[in-house]
């Protein structure tokens, strides 16, 4: 018989604590040794156990100190030759290779460090004081300032020279990663929460923070950060890690503190940082403290991993559960619209088509995670519409106002492509730009039980639904489809029938709860999300395979809604637009953790 560990790959472990997690997840904030000069406004750079710090202020006078780190205690090193605090640095700089940047009193002066001396080289073309900075001594960028500045210089290890400019002007943000790929992030007035990443060229708004903020300490790179403390007109302990997509609360700092130094260097991430000095709510700090993730002997945990707590006599595993979800406030549509066709994913969505003030539209918007973004039109105006597919792919098909025409979105414009055999609107569709299927819906001799699949050019009639009608939703792709609610004749009777698609045929399954119409959906045919709808138009209704179960309801009732078709699960979906003219968006989201449980 195999052994457990030959099963798993793990054995049964006799621990006194439960086991950490893996990367950011499992990481916390420790003391260390502090630095000899108590300040803030300082700044530095480097991996956690070889940093730099330099500058600052010892309120007052400007400060013009400079340490070394290396993992354990701090050493003074040759002083800056001009005292300022506020400075930027390069962020992925080293012991023998940084750069102070600029700072109060309000200049563009520049330092470089060679690991035995600084030495003042050419200045900035905008002096300005509590900015971001990142990249290395000869390779840096400055980012933003005082006077909610939205200029940024880079440095190519001689001069400054001026390129794009942030989407957003603000000072006191903060600043990692090299000079081709950077974060800038948070910042003031009043405590900001937007993010903004550089690949080289241009500056890209994505997720923002969980919490607003300015002065914080920021280490790692533009796919994996750590942001600890600062101040939300208020001192904080908050920390928060960047996986490249969105910001993850952590475990706090022992120490609130604002106007701090980071450093984690970008091969840190965010699993290996530090944070030193900065301001509690009377004076300086001296204190650091070292951000590390749980390794070989936390026992990191395993899905599944069975363990014994000697202390206690427990034998625990540690499972993955699901929290209760809930939507949240996202960014408001450019324009409010009903009866609009949606694609993508919360984080990347499409918002295209519908009726706007009563006449029909054919505007696109593009959702980034916290806001929209006018992008190209369709060729054609129209609304209660099919919609499917991702954020750079996406299908449009019938709808009022173009029965039977079909456009295709590649990220940049909608291309014309085959009609459908069976004229509609006010339809379910899915899949992708290349293996989409269309049903149901109201086609000119009422409503419709037809079916059509597309393969990137044209549609082919496949099996009928059981039960015609029209106002429906949908979710999942081409060879595994939900067909959810609707209405059917007489009287348009509003329906709370679901069918599921298999590729060969649909089969009536498990009802809705609350029968209703104009609502959406997303996920999967097991893992469903259907919100929405007129008449009902906050409800929301999760499936998971066999039963639909109610949740928390919407902010905002609305019907003839759009939103994400190509949601994984019933874990997270977006929801936006509606009737009449809306133009808030939602987001909903079921929080995951791993954690430990006793084995009875």
């Amino acid at each position: 018989m195999a052994e457990y560990k030959a099963i798993h790959g793990f054995t049964v472990q006799n621990r006194t604590t439960d086991p950490l997690a893996t990367g950011a997840a499992g990481a916390t904030w420790a003391s260390s040794g502090n630095m000899n000069d108590a300040r803030s406004g300082l700044a530095g750079g480097g991996p956690q156990t070889a940093a730099i710090a330099f500058a600052g202020t010892t309120d007052p006078p400007e400060s013009n100190s400079a340490e070394t780190y290396n993992g354990t205690s701090w050493t003074e090193i040759a002083n800056i030759n001009t005292a300022r605090t506020f400075v930027g640095s390069s962020t992925n700089g080293s012991q023998t290779a940084a750069l102070c940047i600029f700072g109060s009193p309000q200049s563009g002066n520049t330092e470089i460090w060679n690991g035995t001396a600084w030495t003042e080289v050419n200045d900035g073309n905008t002096g300005r004081q509590e900015l971001g900075g990142a990249g290395t001594s000869t390779a840096a960028l400055a980012i933003g300032g005082n006077g909610n500045k939205a200029v940024v210089e880079s440095w190519n290890g001689t001069s400054w020279t001026e390129i794009a400019d942030l989407n957003t002007g603000r000072h006191g943000l903060s600043g990692t990663g090299t000079q081709t790929e950077a974060l800038a992030v948070g910042g003031h007035p009043p405590a900001k929460n937007e993010t903004e990443s550089w690949n080289g060229t241009t500056w890209t708004e994505v997720n923002n923070l969980n919490t607003g903020r300015g002065f914080g300490a920021l280490s790692g790179s533009y796919v994996l950060a750590l942001l600890g403390g600062g101040t939300t007109g208020t001192v904080t302990v908050n920390t928060e890690s960047w996986d490249g997509t969105s910001w993850t609360e952590q475990n706090n700092l022992a120490t609130a503190r604002s106007h701090v130094g980071g450093a984690g260097g970008t091969s840190g991430g965010n699993t290996s940082n530090l944070a030193f000095g900065g301001r509690p709510p009377s004076s300086g700090t001296a204190a650091t403290e070292e951000w590390t993730a749980a390794g070989p002997t936390d026992s990191i945990q395993n899905i599944g991993q069975v363990f014994y707590r000697s202390d206690t006599g427990d034998m625990k595993v540690t499972l993955n559960v699901l929290g209760t979800g809930a939507w949240s406030t996202g960014g408001n549509l450019n324009a409010g619209r009903s009866g609009l066709g949606g694609a993508g994913i919360q984080t990347a969505a499409l918002a295209f088509a519908g009726i706007d003030g009563g006449a029909n539209s054919k505007a696109n918007e593009l959702y980034n995670g916290s806001s929209w973004t006018e992008v190209g039109d369709l060729n054609t105006a129209r609304y209660i519409l099919g919609g499917t597919g991702t954020s750079t792919a996406a299908l449009a098909c019938g709808g009022v106002g173009g029965l039977a025409l079909t456009e295709k979105w590649d990220g940049s414009s909608w291309t014309e492509s085959g009609d459908l055999n069976t004229s509609r609107n006010a339809h379910g569709s899915a899949g992708t730009t290349t293996a989409g299927i269309a049903f149901a819906g109201n086609a000119p001799g009422g409503n419709t039980v037809n079916a059509e699949t597309f393969d990137g050019s044209s549609w082919t009639e496949v099996a009928n639904i059981n039960s015609a009608r029209d106002n429906v939703s949908d979710a999942g792709i081409q060879t595994a489809a939900l067909l959810i609610g609707g209405t059917t004749p007489p009287g348009d009777t509003v329906k709370n029938l679901v069918e599921q698609w298999n590729g060969t045929a649909w089969t009536e399954i498990a009802d809705l709860n609350t029968a209703r119409r104009s609502l959406d959906a997303g996920g999967t045919t097991s893992n469903a999300l259907a919100f929405g709808g007129a008449a009902n138009g906050a409800l929301t209704e999760s499936w998971n395979g066999t039963a639909w179960t109610e949740l928390a309801d919407l902010a905002t009732a609305r019907g003839a809604l759009g939103g994400g078709s190509q949601g994984s699960s019933n874990s997270l979906n977006i929801a936006f637009g509606g009737d009449p003219d809306v133009v808030s968006t939602e987001e909903w989201t079921v929080p995951l953790a791993t954690v430990s449980f006793d084995i009875d």
